[in-house]
Parts: structure tokens; sequence; C-alpha cells
């Protein structure tokens, strides 16, 4: 997400940030989190922007899709439509509505469910969506500028919740929204998200029906003994490149559809003929995964005797017996763990790399794996231990593409066209990397997948050359950097 686009753009917000309560009178109460929710390192709000383009049918000034917005909601103005959504959805999800804060006596987080209302802010852009791509690409400045961060300036505890809605001279719209991490993940963001959506467009209540219930990710008893890292700190490899706040460059790239099939018949190729039960077998982030873990390596320059870690967040909705029901929106991932050498991953078959992933899938897919990592979780919030953004010789991966950011989500307008996570607190993390679905604009990279990295500018140039080599696989034009 460096810059790549320059179209000028001149912002106007309103001066006031409302509270937009619920709708109705809503319970009155303390919550508890989960063990997971209560984890120091998911203390912090992700930004993302959604994007509207104006009605196919309707003239470039967005007469038509007024009309269509009237005709549906009663109301012309994309803001007024969202702020009553809002307004409709807090009365599900009413712990949004609340102060979020954490208890100086055992560390752990608390929601005091009051009502005080979900911070709103409405903006005017002097420019067309379309002169910004749809945000497609948009430059880190400029992407900042469709989401807000609201501190809260008391010692009650922050919002955990926050909406900026910006519209355009075309008649197409941004929803910037700020969720806490420690509330969601991004299987609850989304859906939270198409729940107001379906309010929005005239449904009387969501179709899936919100569950708090956080109790059932805790544990009873934290783990005795020192916090056992997946790592020991001092083996990791080390890089020469320094990393700091005003070196790290955001960037994005598109792989095409193409590319990843032929790194697959790659890396089974590879397999051989004494290895048929892995050939047809890999999934795109076991393949794209470790193609992006070595290349990451590379960028870095990390030394090849010191090791590697990735951490493939893991979704344990349905691992569970029971399961969590449909409408949990607390955070329900743990950490799958592989670790390799530099020489080993720089070195050896990519076919190993993505067998690995994949045998460590499996792996922490185990009910007793699951809990004993829950169990790790509720140490690191008695120590209050922080990751560190280590020299690179760690990389998170987390999957949204099947969340359905990019689906039809309608507030009547219809016209999603794309969304993108706004590095506004997030991105700083180096060692974090996310594969996000295609933007719906381009056709040609239906099946493919945006690839977002956070790098020191040092790294990013052999970062590129890499994801240039992939796309030449199969002779294709290099993936679309964004």
């Amino acid at each position: 997400m460096e810059t790549h686009h320059h179209a000028p753009l001149l912002l106007e917000r309103k001066d006031i940030v409302v509270l937009v309560k619920p709708a109705k009178p809503t319970p009155s109460k303390i919550l508890s989190f989960s063990t997971i929710d209560n984890d120091p390192n998911l203390e912090f709000v992700c930004h993302s922007v959604y994007v509207y383009k104006t009605n196919s049918g309707s003239s470039d000034n967005g007469s038509a899709d007024h009309d269509v917005a009237s005709k549906l909601n009663g109301k012309a103005d994309p803001a007024c439509v969202i702020k009553d959504a809002i307004s409709k959805v807090l009365v599900h999800y009413y712990p949004l509505a609340g102060k979020l804060k954490r208890d100086s006596r055992d560390g752990k987080l608390y929601l005091n469910c009051n009502g005080e209302g979900v911070p709103f802010l409405e903006a005017t852009a002097n420019c067309k969506l379309s002169s910004l791509k749809y945000l497609d690409g948009i430059d880190v400045e400029t992407a900042k500028e469709f989401v807000f961060d609201f501190p809260s300036k008391t010692d009650s505890g922050s919002h955990p919740l926050m909406f900026q809605v910006t519209k355009f001279s075309c008649g197409g719209f941004t929803i910037g929204m700020g969720l806490s991490h420690s509330v969601c993940d991004g299987f609850g963001a989304s859906q939270l998200f198409t729940a107001l959506a379906e309010l929005a467009s005239g449904k009387s209540e969501p179709s899936v029906k919100p569950v708090w219930e956080r109790e059932r990710l805790v544990v009873n008893k934290s783990t005795q003994g020192p916090l056992q890292s997946p790592v020991d700190k001092n083996s990791l490899a080390t890089s020469p490149y320094l990393i700091t706040n005003d070196n790290i460059l955001h960037e994005c790239f598109t792989v095409k559809a193409g590319a990843i099939k032929r790194l697959k018949m790659s890396l089974m190729k590879e397999c051989g003929d004494n290895e048929d039960q892995m050939k047809g077998s890999f999934t795109t982030i076991e393949v794209l995964g470790a193609y992006i873990w070595r290349s990451r390596f590379r960028a870095f320059k990390l030394n090849p005797d010191g090791n590697t870690l990735l951490c493939l967040a893991m979704g344990i909705r349905h691992l569970l017996n029971p399961p969590l029901p449909s409408g949990y929106y607390g955070n329900a991932f743990v950490g799958s763990n592989l670790v390799m050498t530099g020489k080993d991953l720089d070195e050896g078959p990519l076919s190993r790399v993505s067998k690995l992933i994949k045998q460590s899938k499996k792996h922490s897919s185990n009910a007793n794996y699951i809990w004993s990592q829950i169990n790790i979780l509720d140490k690191v919030r008695e120590m209050d231990f922080k990751i560190d953004s280590d020299n690179g010789a760690s990389m998170v991966l987390t999957d949204w593409r099947r969340l359905g950011l990019l689906e039809e989500v309608d507030f009547g307008w219809k016209g999603l066209v794309n969304m993108i996570p706004v590095p506004l607190k997030m991105f700083g993390f180096v060692y974090l990397c996310i594969f996000l679905p295609p933007c719906n604009l381009d056709p040609s990279s239906k099946g493919g997948v945006r690839v977002l990295v956070s790098l020191p500018r040092d790294a990013m140039a052999k970062f590129k050359e890499e994801m240039h080599a992939l796309s030449q696989l199969g002779g294709d034009e290099p993936p679309i950097l964004i």
C-alpha cells in the first residue's frame, strides 16, 4: 500500500462526533471476556474501509443511487441510513455501545454495557471514487482519511466500535469501521458488518443472532511455570535491517489464480511419484504461505543457521466439541506454529515446507492442542507479555478470504467493490501478513489472493523480486502491486 496513485483529495469532516445510541433500551451489565480475548497482544483497534460505488444504472452524479436508496430506506443520504442502522444493530450487539477497560487488579478486560453509544463521524470528499480507483492501491496516508481513531478521554474506558461514512461527489461512499480486536476477530467483524447491512436494507433483525458466551473459551487454571515460547528467542535468525516506524513500507500484491495454480502444480511435481497421497491436496494457504514465508526470509537477508517461525492463525469455531454457536463473535483462533532453520526454508524443496504447514494445521486441529494454546494465553495475560516486532524471523499469517468481507453486503445501494484494512495501528507489526480476497473491480483477479505485508524499506525491493518470480512460473504478467 505504498503510494502509487496521487489523486488530489480534500476531505471535509463534520466538526462533531456523534454518539449513536441503541434504538431501544438495552441491558445494563458488566461482561467478562474469554481467555483469548484477554490476550494483551490483541488490545488494539482494527480499522477497515468498505467501498460502495454508485449503482450500475445510475448516472455519474449519483442521482439514481439516491432514488434507489430513497425507495428502500426513505432517506437519500448514506450517512443517515447507516447511522440509523447502527442504532438498530446496537440493540442486538448492545455490548459494543459500552466501554472497554482492563481491570488494574487482575489484568482482565471487562465491558461496561452502559449504552453510551458508538462514535460516528460524517465526511464529504471533493472527488469521485473512480478518481481514487475505488481505493484499490490507495497510499497509506490517503487511506487513513477514511477512518478515525477515537481515544477515550476519561477513565471509564475506551469505545470498542466506531464508524466514519465518507460521501463522494459521484454518489458512492465508504464506510470506515474501527473495531477492537479484543472484542471481535475477523469472523466476528464480518458478522457484525453483515448484520448492519441487513438492518439498513430493511430487515427487522439480523439473520444470525449474536451470542456473547465468552465463558466457553475460559481456562480454569493457567499453565504453571515459566511461559514457553514456540521458539527460543536466542535461536532466531537475525537481519541486517533495522525496523523503525519511519522506515516501514506497506504493500499489497495481487497474485492471480493462474499463478497459484501453477505453483501448486510445480510443488506437486516436486513431490514425485512416491508421494501420491500429497498429490492434488495442497491448499492455497499451504503453497502461497510457504512461498511468502521463504520470500520474507530472503528479503530480510536472515542468517541461514538461525531459526524462523511461521504462526498460522487457525479458526477453532467448528473444531471444538461442542462447536461454538454460529452467532459467537468473539476471538476464536489459536496459532499453528512451525519452526524451520533458515537454511532448510531457503534451500530445501518448497514442497516440503508446504507439507510441514499441512501437518502443522492437522496437529493444531486437535482439541488438546487448542486448549493447551488457550492455557498459554492465560499465562500471557498474567505476565502482560507483549510480542515484540522482531527482526523479521517470525511471520504471523492470517487468512481473511473466507470471512465474506467482499460478498454482496447491501446497504440499499449495492455496489460493494472493495475492502481494505487500514494500517492505522495494525500494520506496525512487521511480522503480520494478511491474505485478502481480490478486489471486485477486476474480473481477471477472481480466484486470486491479495497479499498484504509490512517490511523495512531495504527489504521491500527483494520481496518484490520474489513476487515477480512467482508470476513468471507460467509466464503471467507480474503480480499486480496495488
